[in-house]
């Protein structure tokens, strides 16, 4: 098939239209007319995608596909691949991976669509039923773009035959399902993972809001939103509550509010100590993962507890947020989110995997 070069260039294209699929006038001057359709059908996506899914708002869709198209510029596409090239320019057989993709938010499975396509492989992605859309228009974008890519892509909703490698995406019970039928197969098996944001008490209001976007984007479903905070001992916590309550908006969707109050009642219940925003719930707990509407909270006393607690637990975290870099390999608060392609999802380098199967 087409050469590195090529493929980076196909995806570096799809990610402009990505990054302007929420701007009609910017589709618009898609002089390509079949291209300009497809771009279309996704755009139009963003505000039906919430029929199928009551989680995937429109705004959320969006934001999701635009920092997908972010991520796709040509020097970044160069970055991730670079390290690789004597790998890419190898003679090697085309094999066929099997994906299993998530649909916890929109169009999470596209960075192993990218990488299995990127180094040259074919790919047959099972779809989530909560997200079966989104990944089949952005794949009719990329494959009028560049045609060589159709015969490399195939979407399945019923069982996965005749592949060489496997690449899943679950929960900790799906995965041990995964590690039992594919076990056999050269593959990456992820389980759960979540997001942790470490505070000093020095924070800025606008750190704050930043550290509101990793809490509540996507309605906190995403392996990467911020599940739990480390605080040091005595932390004042009105002024994150203030900065939390403010995002009222994020209890107007049903789903979410109907969570908020149902572990609202069990707190009250069990006589459980939290605070409420009045959207979100605070707890003490050791647990790394919460419930939808739920923010865990640990305590530590010095940065050397802090470092030992997140080493013990660096299978259960997924990313660290904090601000001015506090903890080492940290992203900015904000930022969770919007991981670059070299990012790999449970720390494992998807693209050394994908060209190493034999």
């Amino acid at each position: 098939m087409h050469t590195i070069e090529k493929r980076t260039e196909a995806f570096a294209k799809l990610g402009e239209i990505l990054s302007g699929i929420n701007n009609k006038a910017q589709i618009d001057t898609i002089s390509d007319a079949q291209l300009r359709d497809k771009a279309v059908a996704l755009a139009t996506l963003i505000n039906t995608s919430h029929q199928q899914n009551g989680w995937f708002t429109p705004e959320f869709v969006s934001n999701a596909l635009v920092s997908l198209g972010e991520s796709l510029k040509p020097e970044k596409l160069e970055k991730w691949t670079t390290d690789y090239r004597d790998d890419f320019n190898k003679t090697c057989t085309t094999r066929t991976v099997a994906v299993i993709m998530a649909g916890n938010v929109p169009a999470v499975g596209f960075h192993d669509f990218l990488s299995v396509l990127i180094s040259g492989h074919k790919i047959i992605a099972k779809l989530s039923s909560d997200d079966d859309k989104l990944m089949p228009a952005i794949a009719d974008i990329l494959t009028e773009i560049e045609p060589g890519f159709k015969e490399r892509i195939e979407f399945t909703d019923g069982q996965l035959k005749h592949f060489d490698a496997v690449i899943a995406t679950g929960s900790n019970n799906s995965s041990r399902y995964f590690d039992y039928y594919f076990g056999k197969y050269p593959n990456i098996i992820r389980r759960n993972r979540n997001g942790v944001a470490v505070l000093t008490g020095n924070e800025t209001e606008k750190e704050l809001n930043a550290l509101a976007d990793d809490i509540f984007l996507y309605y906190g479903l995403g392996c990467r939103n911020v599940a739990k905070l480390f605080v040091p001992a005595g932390y004042d916590f009105i002024p994150l509550m203030d900065v939390l309550s403010a995002r009222k908006e994020i209890a107007d969707n049903n789903k979410y509010f109907n969570n908020y109050e149902y572990n609202k009642a069990i707190f009250m219940i069990n006589g459980t100590e939290h605070f409420d925003t009045g959207n979100s719930l605070l707890t003490e707990s050791n647990s790394f993962a919460s419930p939808v509407s739920v923010l865990h909270f640990s305590y530590y006393q010095n940065a050397d507890s802090l470092k030992n607690e997140l080493l013990v637990n660096h299978d259960k975290i997924q990313c660290v947020a904090s601000n001015s870099g506090f903890v080492r390999n940290s992203v900015p608060f904000g930022q969770t989110q919007s991981p670059e392609l070299w990012d790999y999802a449970d720390g494992v380098d998807t693209l050394k995997f994908l060209l190493s199967i034999d």
